[in-house]
């Protein structure tokens, strides 16, 4: 059993030399660990010298054998060894030549080497520099736009520079402070539009007043190219428009008025230059700052900001245009400054409304407009009201016209303007019976109230045309004859014409029917016969110091200005070409006015005679104690006779319907014979009643009775 142990042992020490001497010494570890593991340790290493004691033997062997070689080997060596001293000089030498002749060689390829990299630097340069440029280019214009201030090819620009060029040359410093600065950029641009908007805001504030007085002069003219083609209808030829219609009607009534000069025409700065080409009020406005600004915002996004902005500011600058100077009913001139300053706000709006898309809409529009209406009205009837000069409140009356048909033009709606200048109408026709209270008033208190003389023919035509008189038994008389009326009486006519006129010219242009103006006119014709000239009568009737002849000469005018009232009749229906027939013409009244006024003439004729026959009585002084009667009547009661007498012979002047000199005289003297008479026989039974008479004697009571026989005869 042991041998057959140490056999196994042998044959594992000779397997493990075996690997030792074939295997690879980087892997010999694993197989001397397994013979550390072992037990047989010293028989290995045993077995291992034994070996290595064999090698040895083989190798001297070898060694002994091939030893001649070796000698021959080394003497060859030491002779390859001076050949290749040699050769080793010759190379040395041959280097030190090459060396010495490449030294310019290496030299010019150091220098090539750096003319290509430099080329290469050069090259790369370039490629950076060609991204470079156009961002730095883009970028001085930038700047350079930012100072000239345009604002929108400045941002867009930046817009370029920002996403087309910045991109490609991100990484380098320079373009990081650009983008860096980008934002402040724009909100430079932005600053800066902003300011360029609120100066455009502050120049139309200022200059509103022109821009509206330039649409206004623009409408003046167009009004009057208007009326010069209404003139020449075979010029314009087609169908004439609305507004055509309305001028040429209008200029119909205008030639049947003789205005005067400085009544025509609706405004003095109209008619100044009526010739010179105006320019459109738009051209006075360079709205580029809105535009700018607009699209500005747009690009930035920040539109609806810049909408409402806008909207608010010019809302603010409406209220402050609608706001009428407190003096603005003084002069003309303060309402056409009010009127310009509106209209110029509204054409610009109207402006901005047409050349942007959706900075202003429509509705907001009607909403300015709306308001700017309610203000403007409310204004106009707070300052009309203050003014008493029917001119200014007929030039007023032209000048809301001309604003309104201004407005219109711009397709604003107007109908309210209108509406008022009617209620504006009925404040003109007030004034105009004021003023026609002091005219009437002024031609009352200035007549002579006598016949008035002619002298010639041609005075005599003169008033005929005045008045319209005709008498057949006056135009056969010689000259110099007289009119049964006095002065008072053409005058008093021509006034109610010039009435008529005036408030003929208060209707042009309101667009009325003829109807609607034949009906103004006539119920201010009415107001001024019944209220206005019917009172001035009634005074000068009632006046203390009015004579008999004056009533006597009162009552003969008023009879034929009655008779007058059917000649203006006539003349109103020639001006307004309306026949009195029509079913809704008013009618006037004056054949009442002047009926009522003579009535009142002859009742203060009446109570005239009775107060002086009061004065008479006063001056009895009946002795009732008296024991003989006088010889004669009272003296008072001569006088008084004679007076009445004197008196009654006046009444042989008033006029009559058949004969002048019998039938109204006859009548109005019976009445005032027989108010006398009863007034006298009352006054004279109250002598006799008085409580102070208490006793009567014979002779006093005869005295009386020759007195009453007296005035029976």
């Amino acid at each position: 059993m042991a041998e057959l142990e140490s056999l196994e042992t042998a044959a594992e020490h000779e397997r493990i030399l075996r690997e030792i001497e074939s295997t690879d010494t980087a892997c010999i570890g694993p197989t001397l660990r397994s013979v550390y593991d072992g037990e047989e340790h010293g028989r290995f290493m045993e077995k291992l010298e034994a070996r290595i004691r064999n090698h040895d033997r083989e190798i001297e062997k070898m060694c002994n054998f091939h030893y001649q070689g070796f000698v021959d080997s080394i003497t060859e060596l030491l002779k390859v060894r001076g050949e290749a001293q040699k050769l080793k000089n010759q190379v040395t030498d041959t280097n030190r030549k090459l060396q010495n002749e490449g030294k310019e060689l290496i030299i010019a390829m150091e220098e090539l080497k750096q003319c290509r990299l430099q080329q290469r630097n050069i090259s790369a340069t370039v490629d950076k520099l060609t991204l470079c440029l156009p961002v730095l280019e883009m970028y001085s214009k930038l700047r350079e736009q930012m100072k000239s201030k345009r604002h929108y090819p400045a941002l867009k620009t930046l817009e370029h520079l920002e996403h087309t060029y910045l991109p490609q040359v991100s990484h380098y410093r320079f373009c990081k402070i650009m983008v860096d600065n980008i934002p402040k950029l724009r909100e430079e641009i932005k600053e800066v539009s902003m300011s360029d908007l609120k100066d455009f805001l502050e120049s139309i504030r200022k200059h509103s007043d022109k821009i509206g007085e330039t649409a206004m002069k623009q409408a003046q003219q167009q009004r009057n190219l208007d009326n010069i083609v209404s003139q020449h209808p075979r010029i314009s030829g087609g169908k004439k428009s609305k507004k055509e219609v309305c001028a040429s009607s209008d200029l119909e009534v205008k030639n049947t008025s003789p205005m005067s000069e400085q009544d025509s025409g609706i405004l003095d700065v109209e008619d100044e230059d009526e010739d010179e080409e105006v320019p459109g009020a738009q051209d006075l406005v360079d709205f580029s700052p809105v535009y700018r600004c607009l699209h500005i915002y747009s690009v930035l996004g920040a539109r609806e900001t810049f909408e409402n902005y806008y909207r608010k500011q010019r809302r603010k600058q409406a209220r402050l245009v609608l706001q009428p100077p407190s003096n603005m009913h003084e002069t003309l001139d303060g309402y056409r400054k009010y009127f310009n300053q509106i209209v110029g706000f509204f054409v610009v709006e109207d402006h901005i409304l047409h050349t942007t898309q959706g900075l202003v809409n429509r509705a907001y529009i009607d909403e300015l407009w709306e308001m700017a209406l309610s203000k403007t009205i409310a204004a106009l009837r707070t300052h009309s009201s203050y003014c008493s000069d029917p001119s200014l409140v007929l030039d007023l009356k032209n000048l809301i016209v001309l604003f309104a048909d201004t407005l219109q033009g711009y397709g604003f709606p107007v109908n309210q303007l209108f509406d008022m200048l009617l209620e504006i109408q009925d404040q003109y026709s007030e004034t105009l019976l004021k003023k026609w209270s002091g005219v009437f008033r002024n031609i009352l208190d200035s007549d002579n109230y006598s016949p008035i003389p002619v002298a010639n023919e041609e005075v005599y035509k003169k008033i005929v045309g005045q008045f319209p008189f005709q008498d057949a038994e006056l135009e056969k008389q010689p000259f110099p004859k007289k009119f049964p009326f006095s002065e008072f009486v053409p005058k008093v006519y021509n006034q109610i014409k010039e009435f008529i006129y005036a408030c003929l010219k208060f209707s042009e242009d309101l667009h009325l029917s003829s109807t609607e103006v034949d009906d103004m006119i006539r119920k201010s014709t009415n107001l001024l016969l019944t209220r206005t000239l019917s009172n001035c009568l009634q005074n000068v009737i009632k006046r203390k110091n009015v004579g008999l002849t004056e009533l006597v000469q009162i009552i003969i005018n008023t009879t034929h200005l009655e008779k007058s009232c059917k000649f203006l009749e006539e003349f109103i229906t020639n001006i307004t070409n309306v026949l009195p027939e029509t079913v809704h013409t008013t009618k006037l009244y004056g054949t009442t006015t002047f009926k009522d006024a003579r009535h009142a003439a002859e009742e203060e004729i009446y109570t005239n005679l009775n107060q002086k026959i009061d004065q008479f009585l006063q001056l009895a002084d009946y002795d009732w104690m008296a024991m003989e009667p006088g010889s004669k009547a009272s003296d008072y009661l001569v006088d008084l006779i004679g007076f009445l007498r004197s008196t009654f012979a006046v009444f042989t002047h008033l006029p009559g319907d058949v004969d002048v000199h019998s039938t109204m005289s006859g009548k109005v003297a019976q009445t005032a014979c027989m108010s006398a008479c009863k007034h006298l026989s009352t006054s004279l039974m109250q002598l006799l009643l008085e409580a102070e008479v208490r006793q009567l004697t014979l002779g006093a009571l005869q005295q009386f009775n020759l007195d009453v026989e007296e005035c029976e005869r």
